[in-house]
């Protein structure tokens, strides 16, 4: 009886800590981030479709750097020096995570914020219902055999090419729904396309960068907010991003510099501060832009109703 006590402890034990497995699928993301300019950028970005019945489509660029980033940071450690390593990060293009349940494919929404000195996760939640045209025309792309559909999603006109031979009814983004993995989708005005460009199994999984885990930036558990108080917590963030953090700092501790760095704590976070804006302020091209204007319009309608008053 002892044995057999110890046999399920053994088992419980190798269950909680097995290593959640992940099939990624690599999408290149061409995109026009501004409404009044014709430049175009194009991103790598990851849909990871795990054991665990869920998905998590995220920018890659941090992740890709890893093993750089593990390189560098054991260096660091072994020479006892401090060095500037934002100089050497690439920067991603796509703040958010988004998240899908299997199989209700509820999604989840997520950004991180600053609150004081720690990273804060916030997020909303939608069962986004995908209304699809699917046609019979038929199109190889790169390897894949794919078929035809369309839908309307955020204001936008989608085409998207799925393939039946991919058994994941999921895509980039929140699109899913289609019988198959989607391999393309545009929308009819190309501000947004991405493209299937490869895939593999990934062990020993975790939706985080090396950085993110080091320093034990994941941002926690996610505040789960209405999708109006959501958008408006999000925007005073992106307006300021250091309005947690600036009251808890002293002149004292602004002014101490950096070992191994340049100028001080306060010259970091001013640097800080307009990589954040820059990267904000580089995108006024939503991909949902039917509920922007939905967000606009309530509050052109708030401040309507307060002059009245």
């Amino acid at each position: 009886m002892k044995n057999l006590f110890s046999i399920v402890l053994i088992a419980a034990f190798a269950i909680a800590n097995a290593q959640e497995t992940a099939n990624r699928f690599f999408y290149e993301l061409t995109f026009k981030p501004k409404q009044d300019s014709a430049k175009i950028e194009k991103v790598i970005t990851i849909l990871d479709i795990t054991d665990k019945n869920r998905s998590v489509y995220q920018d890659y660029t941090v992740i890709a750097q890893d093993s750089i980033m593990k390189v560098e940071i054991e260096a660091m450690q072994k020479a006892g020096i401090m060095k500037d390593l934002s100089k050497s990060i690439k920067q991603p293009k796509i703040s958010a995570r988004v998240y899908k349940t299997y199989p209700s494919m509820k999604i989840q929404f997520v950004e991180k914020i600053a609150s004081g000195f720690t990273p804060a996760n916030i997020g909303y939640s939608e069962d986004a219902k995908f209304n699809w045209k699917i046609l019979n025309d038929k199109q190889k792309i790169g390897e894949y055999n794919t078929q035809k559909a369309t839908t309307e999603f955020g204001g936008r006109k989608w085409t998207a090419w799925f393939s039946s031979d991919i058994p994941f009814q999921d895509g980039p983004y929140k699109f899913s729904g289609l019988p198959g993995l989607i391999v393309k989708i545009e929308d009819d005005a190309k501000n947004y396309s991405w493209v299937l460009q490869g895939n593999k199994k990934v062990k020993d999984y975790t939706e985080f960068s090396y950085i993110e885990n080091l320093m034990q930036a994941k941002g926690g558990k996610v505040n789960e907010l209405p999708r109006d108080k959501f958008e408006k917590k999000f925007g005073e963030f992106k307006k300021d991003p250091f309005a947690t953090i600036r009251p808890m700092m002293t002149q004292e501790m602004m002014s101490k510099s950096i070992p191994g760095m340049d100028g001080t704590i306060g010259d970091m976070m001013k640097k800080q501060e307009k990589q954040y804006k820059d990267f904000f302020n580089a995108t006024d091209n939503s991909i949902e832009p039917a509920y922007g204007k939905v967000i606009v319009g309530e509050v052109e309608k708030v401040g309507k109703e307060n002059d009245k008053k």
